[in-house]
Order: structure tokens, then C-alpha cells, then sequence
């Protein structure tokens, strides 16, 4: 579900204020507008996707925030608790969950949180990485959305899922505003059985 509709692209001759209204444009294509590419950052060759953009400007943000709170309010997708990602992740959910009248629970980098947690490791291109979570997160059978920026390789994802699924808990969802299917990630996160929600695709680029 999605909080506007409209027509599929604006016309040649449409004004600039009616390109930014999106109730004339889908709302992937509104949101998609206002995410800025970096070349060459954080290395050569990389087109960073930055969702800064989107953040900044009250409308966009609203927009944003709202097309996955109108998805979960379904009683049928609503999540017990919001988990976010290190470290986009947590602007994201927090305020989410927030809208859902729901708990928040925080995946961190190793090394983060202070009370007991549980561990997961995963592969990078060079080397790897270990997020964490407090053991008291969630409680079995907690139905949890996890939700991040950005869904690239797909590590942290499945690494947070791992962690959840660790203390009992469903993750019954992934959720990301960016898809970059070329870099495998969503298909993997597929082929394991997580459903994904996102909101742009950015394949072919």
C-alpha cells in the first residue's frame, strides 16, 4: 500500500512545482528524485546512492516515512517490534516504529551495547564484520521488521535476521527505502526466505 497515486511520470511541459507534488507521480519515482549519486565515493568506481536528501526536506521525509507505515499498519504486516540496522537503519525504524506504536530495538557494530548481547559475523568483500544485540531485544515469537537504508550485498541484513532469529524471534520482513539488485543481495535475501519491501530500485545503474 502506498499513500499516493498518480500518473507514472510527469509531462514534458509539467512545472516544477507539480514535478515535486506527489500526488501527480508514484511515490517511487518521487522519493527516487531526491536521492543524490556520489561518484567515486567511498572508492573509485562506486556510485554511492545517498538518502540524505531525503531526510532533510519535511515533505520528503513525511512521504517517505509514510510509505512504510502505511504498508505495516496492514494488520496483517504489523510488526510486534521495528529492529534497525547499524547505522541508517536506526533513523528509519526508530520513527516507524514510532508511527506503529511499536518497540525499536537497535542492531549495533560490535563493541556498541553495553548489557549482554548476541553476536553474528559475516563476509565482506575484504574481511568481516560482527553486529550485535541485547539478549532482552525481543521476546520467541515476537513478529519483528527489520529495516535498513540500503540493500546491497545483503550481509547485514541476513546477519541481524540470524540475530533475532537467535532469540526466538520471526523476522517476518526486510524492509529498505534502495534496492541494488546487481550486487546480489536481494536475491539472496530472497532465496532464504526473507520477504523484502523496498522502494526504489536501482538496477542498471
Amino acid at each position: 500500500m502506498t499513500p499516493y497515486s498518480g500518473a507514472p511520470n510527469a509531462s514534458p511541459d509539467q512545472s516544477p512545482a507539480a514535478a515535486d507534488d506527489p500526488s501527480q507521480q508514484s511515490v517511487s519515482q518521487y522519493l527516487r528524485q531526491h536521492i543524490r549519486t556520489v561518484a567515486d565515493w567511498p572508492a573509485p568506481g562506486v556510485q554511492f546512492r545517498d538518502i540524505t536528501p531525503l531526510l532533510q526536506d519535511p515533505k520528503v521525509f513525511r512521504v517517505l516515512i509514510d510509505a512504510f507505515v502505511h504498508r505495516y499498519m496492514d494488520p496483517a504486516l504489523q510488526p510486534d517490534v521495528v529492529a534497525g540496522l547499524d547505522a541508517r537503519g536506526f533513523i528509519l525504524g526508530a520513527v516507524v516504529a514510532y508511527e506503529l506504536n511499536v518497540g525499536f530495538v537497535p542492531i549495533r557494530k560490535k563493541g556498541k551495547l553495553p548489557f549482554t548481547t548476541v553476536q553474528e559475523t559475516y563476509e565482506l568483500e575484504y574481511g568481516s564484520a560482527t553486529v550485535e544485540l541485547h539478549t532482552d531485544a525481543v521476546l520467541p515469537g515476537h513478529k519483528v521488521l527489520l529495516i535498513d537504508d540500503l540493500i546491497a550485498t545483503g550481509g547485514t541484513m541476513m546477519a541481524g535476521r540470524k540475530l533475532l532469529e537467535k532469540l526466538g524471534a520471526v523476522v517476518m520482513e526486510g524492509a529498505a527505502i534502495v534496492d541494488l539488485p546487481e550486487l546480489g543481495g536481494s536475491g539472496k535475501l530472497r532465496a532464504s526466505g526473507l520477504p523484502l519491501f523496498t522502494l526504489i530500485d536501482f538496477s542498471g545503474h
